[in-house]
């Protein structure tokens, strides 16, 4: 007959729109594509619609993104912030607004949301155990910012690496590269121009689109990896096992997290007694030949 039914004046009748918010901060490399797929795989299930919006690591946006979903009176948000985000007063309107709200992979603790993602302090120092085991010992570290959870847990697990083996981390092998390409081009081309003798012999960036800019930088400079300089990264994006030298790296199983992260969202939208948790999903080393294995 031609009938569609009226979801607004479902909603109003139910005093829910059956839609839930997504607030990414980039959509340029394959982690949060995959985190949305495992999302909507729950969400669908459910017979909740997803409405995605996109902060391009930009806080005025991510702003407005949050203000625009509650205007549409989404049923919850998942969010995984920008990488310069500061200002936390909109979240903190957000927790007072009652709005159920999870966190996924880039988390900002102490606000009282669930948040879904890795540990990151055990898989940084796992990965940068794994360069010592293989020999190096000056081993530089391209991080992210330190607001991020992510960014300061991953620094955290590759000084406690090294600091347990009895190696020096130098100030100058320690520089923020952000989580894009350009930033890991522009860091690793700091830690080259230092003095030859004065050069790790190894890089572990915090994620995988740092080391790709890095690695760039390395072959502008002529130099060879893993041979003059090895290189590991964190995501397990799809580009790292197609390089010319495949990138080591830590398997985050985004399509898992956003399934975990839709799963709490759902729970604490039905049961507003739903307690607030920190959900880790397991990683995965993903040895290749740029870390020098063979």
């Amino acid at each position: 007959m031609g009938y569609t039914p009226n979801y607004l004046a479902k909603s109003l009748v139910s005093n829910k729109s059956f839609t839930i918010g997504v607030v990414v901060p980039e959509i340029s490399h394959s982690f949060f594509p995959e985190v949305i797929r495992g999302i909507e795989e729950v969400t669908y299930q459910k017979n909740y619609q997803l409405i995605l919006t996109h902060s391009a690591e930009d806080t005025e946006r991510e702003k407005a993104a949050i203000e625009t979903l509650r205007s549409k009176r989404v049923d919850g948000i998942m969010i995984s912030c920008s990488q310069y985000t500061k200002d936390l007063s909109y979240f903190e309107e957000l927790r007072s607004s009652g709005m159920p709200v999870v966190f996924f992979d880039r988390c900002i603790v102490d606000l009282g949301f669930s948040c879904v993602g890795v540990d990151d302090k055990a898989a940084a120092k796992k990965i940068t155990q794994h360069l010592i085991d293989h020999g190096y010992t000056k081993i530089a570290h391209l991080k992210g910012a330190q607001g991020l959870s992510i960014g300061r847990r991953r620094l955290q697990g590759f000084k406690e690496a090294m600091e347990e083996n009895k190696l020096e981390v130098l100030d100058e092998w320690v520089v923020e590269s952000g989580l894009q390409e350009e930033g890991g081009y522009e860091a690793m081309n700091k830690i080259l121009d230092l003095p030859e003798g004065n050069r790790p012999r190894a890089v572990f960036a915090i994620n995988d689109p740092a080391a790709f800019g890095a690695i760039e930088a390395i072959k502008e400079k002529g130099l060879i990896i893993p041979e003059d300089i090895a290189i590991v990264g964190f995501s397990d994006d799809i580009r790292a096992k197609l390089l010319p030298v495949p990138l080591t790296t830590v398997h985050q199983p985004a399509y898992e997290v956003g399934k975990e992260a839709a799963k709490k969202l759902l729970s604490i939208i039905d049961n507003e007694n739903e307690s607030n948790e920190t959900i880790e999903v397991l990683t995965q080393l993903k040895i290749r030949s740029s870390c020098g294995s063979h």
